[in-house]
């Protein structure tokens, strides 16, 4: 085993907490990476309850800069400044989504523009944006009824892919339960398949 645990953030976005294949999907590879050996230290992240939307005074509060913001636009993005914090503690970030409607649930989009945060996460630069959470790995555990994961219809996992790499984590990695309801049998020896070679990849 490793002298230190491997930090992980999981961000859990099912709306479901009981039947949720994306949610068993995360714990059955959280599982199998500490029976490879892994030491881990888990820090779970639940949006099924609902995420603070940005409005105009978070914006506000935003864009002001931090030595010139008052007590209360500071308070407003405490929740945000909470979540940005749980990324960069994080060497391994774990998303794990259902794919509503061929795209991402509403709440993980909120936690999104949450983290999302110029000069936080991201810098813009004469060459154009640069992430700034570096040496960070990504799994994203995603299921889907009858979307498959890859083709045109879908919009979650291209999405979250580039969302990752435009904040600066692009090792990315994606475990897939797709069309559970084409072929459940199929979409799991799938999902299996991938779990292994992404532990491997892991604790290599």
């Amino acid at each position: 085993m490793s002298a230190s645990p491997l930090n992980i953030l999981h961000v859990a976005a099912s709306g479901r907490t009981e039947g949720s294949v994306s949610r068993e999907l995360a714990r059955t590879f959280l599982a199998d990476l500490n029976a490879a050996g892994v030491r881990t230290a888990v820090v779970d992240r639940d949006l099924g309850g609902g995420v603070p939307h940005v409005d105009e005074d978070w914006i506000n509060a935003n864009f002001t800069p931090a030595e010139d913001r008052s007590a209360e636009q500071s308070a407003r993005l405490g929740h945000s400044d909470r979540l940005v914090a749980e990324l960069k503690a994080a060497d391994v970030i774990v998303i794990s989504t259902p794919i509503y409607n061929f795209s991402i649930p509403a709440a993980l989009k909120a936690w999104i523009d949450l983290i999302a945060r110029a000069r936080v996460t991201f810098q813009y630069t004469e060459t154009g944006p640069v992430g700034l959470l570096e040496n960070k790995r990504a799994v994203i555990a995603v299921a889907s009824g009858g979307t498959a994961v890859g083709s045109p219809q879908d919009f979650a996992v291209g999405y979250l892919k580039h969302l990752l790499g435009f904040i600066g984590v692009n090792d990315v990695c994606v475990i897939a339960a797709d069309q559970l309801m084409v072929d459940p049998d199929a979409a799991r020896a799938r999902a299996t398949a991938q779990t292994g070679e992404t532990v491997r990849a892991l604790s290599a």
